[in-house]
């Protein structure tokens, strides 16, 4: 962020955000019966309020993907071809991240399938928490996440305003997340979550209106097009590029994957993302998929995203 462009997101961040309004088992600890009673649809002003605190147990730190010296089954040929035709699609760049080669494919698909596997165990009345959304491809202005949670002043984390809300995998997440860094002395800051359609279209025009289109388009997306509508990003702090010499950010960036959280607009990589590096901006997408990323898609989470949706395209 510029040093204009610091300046102005202070000037205006209370107008816009104060004014205005886990690893294979953590999908499986996001139940009602933790949440208390929840929503089926309605922006975050009337999702479900919580009158329970989940479940107690931290994230577990054990891995879930494939050990390079298991003795792994040889891919089917139909798997190979299909690994090699979804590769073909790919960026350069994508590929190039990847370190992938003869030795080492049968690894990689093993835990393809276990990260697929994962999957198969989300909810199936709401999108995949792999759903990929980015400029190219979109959600609509009716999409409104399934059971969204209220967050409630709480011991665990603090929020600045009151109407912030997150799917319940997402939300048992973050209140891991936020019990763990307690444990080490950092209080976490969530600054947004969920954002309806019809949100997100006046935000995108606020920063037109402050900073052109051209800068806009960097740091802000189009409605239909943000995570937050997806109901599993959270912005964590100061929402600004100083968060990432913070603490807490700090914090977040040592141990966000071991609770399924992934940054998804790294340093670098605008020309992938869309975005500029937005250190504050987190994604829900589950412990093995966290493995996953940093295993074999050096960590960027669109590489991952873009290479499980061409996998499951191809059929």
């Amino acid at each position: 962020m510029s040093y204009m462009r610091s300046q102005k997101f202070r000037t205006h961040k209370f107008f816009v955000f104060v004014l205005l309004p886990l690893v294979v088992e953590l999908s499986s600890c996001a139940r009602q019966s933790a949440l208390g009673t929840v929503v089926t649809g309605g922006d975050a002003g009337q999702a479900a309020t919580l009158v329970q605190e989940p479940s107690q147990e931290p994230a577990p730190s054990t891995a879930v993907l494939a050990k390079a010296e298991k003795t792994l089954p040889y891919p089917a040929r139909g798997d190979l071809d299909k690994l090699d035709a979804v590769l073909r699609g790919l960026s350069p760049k994508a590929r190039a991240a990847m370190p992938l080669d003869s030795s080492n494919r049968a690894e990689f698909l093993t835990d393809l399938q276990q990260v697929l596997e994962e999957e198969r165990g989300f909810r199936t009345d709401d999108l995949s928490l792999y759903y990929l959304i980015d400029k190219k491809h979109n959600v609509g202005p009716d999409y409104v996440p399934k059971d969204l949670v209220h967050l409630e002043k709480n011991d665990l984390f603090d929020i600045n305003k009151n109407n912030l809300s997150l799917r319940p995998e997402a939300y048992e997440a973050l209140c891991q997340m936020a019990r763990a860094s307690l444990k080490d002395g950092v209080r976490l800051l969530v600054s947004s979550t969920y954002r309806s359609y019809e949100y997100q279209t006046w935000l995108f025009q606020h920063w037109v209106d402050v900073d052109g289109l051209e800068e806009a388009e960097r740091e802000s997306a189009r409605a239909g097009t943000s995570q937050h509508q997806l109901g599993v990003a959270v912005d964590f702090g100061s929402v600004s590029d100083d968060f990432a010499d913070t603490v807490m950010g700090q914090w977040v960036y040592a141990h966000s994957e071991d609770f399924g959280w992934s940054l998804s607009f790294p340093q670098g990589y605008e020309d992938v993302t869309g975005f500029r590096w937005e250190s504050w901006h987190f994604r829900y997408i589950g412990r093995p998929a966290c493995d996953f990323q940093r295993k074999w898609f050096s960590d960027v989470q669109q590489f991952m995203i873009e290479f499980i949706d061409a996998w499951k395209r191809q059929g």
